[in-house]
């Protein structure tokens, strides 16, 4: 047993002097996926990590785009943002002629609203442009009345029946069928007490 360990630390000497010499690669082409093997003497994707290496291990990971479209609606858009706010005129086709049709059908409340009343909903689209259920809520700003919450919520869902179903292309609504959407609908108006 004790002439195995010599052999053993032999063996390990190369290796670790070898993993100390080498400077520490990480593919610098983003979510690049390389075939490789534990025989290998370079990074693996999607994450390289090794005990004899210092420093943090910096995975790779591919999120893909899509997965969870996000957007934030404004009652009033800034000078800058007018024109994502301007409804397309062709079938929508990329997730940015999506995003301008979804704020071009946004109509704040205008009885009971609330300055700086926030709520966020989540929902899915199907193949036609059509919601495959209601928007569920996910955010109301705290503290807010119940009857100002619900009257939000009344002029969200008003506003997507208001534009649904939307003309999507063929190829677009394959991608974007079950998707999840969250949008967050912030009233920046300046609204009279």
């Amino acid at each position: 047993m004790w002439r195995g360990i010599p052999i053993l630390i032999l063996l390990a000497l190369p290796t670790v002097a070898a993993a100390d010499a080498r400077p520490r690669q990480i593919n610098p082409i983003p979510f690049s996926h390389e075939p490789c093997s534990v025989l290998d003497g370079r990074p693996c994707t999607p994450s390289y990590c090794s005990p004899l290496e210092p420093g943090p291990c910096i995975p790779e990971i591919d999120y893909p785009y899509g997965q969870n479209l996000q957007l934030t609606i404004e009652s009033v858009p800034s000078d800058a943002d007018r024109a994502k706010y301007r409804k397309p005129d062709h079938d929508l086709d990329t997730i940015g002629d999506l995003f301008a049709e979804l704020r071009s059908c946004w109509s704040p409340p205008s009885n009971n609203a609330r300055e700086g009343m926030q709520m966020s909903v989540r929902f899915s689209l199907n193949r036609s442009g059509g919601l495959i259920g209601p928007p569920r809520m996910t955010f109301a700003t705290a503290g807010v009345p119940a009857d100002t919450r619900s009257t939000y919520l009344n002029a969200i869902n008003s506003s997507l029946k208001a534009c649904l179903p939307l003309r999507l292309t063929d190829g677009f609504a394959g991608a974007l069928a079950g998707r999840p959407i969250a949008i967050r609908y912030v009233d920046n108006r300046q609204v009279p007490n």
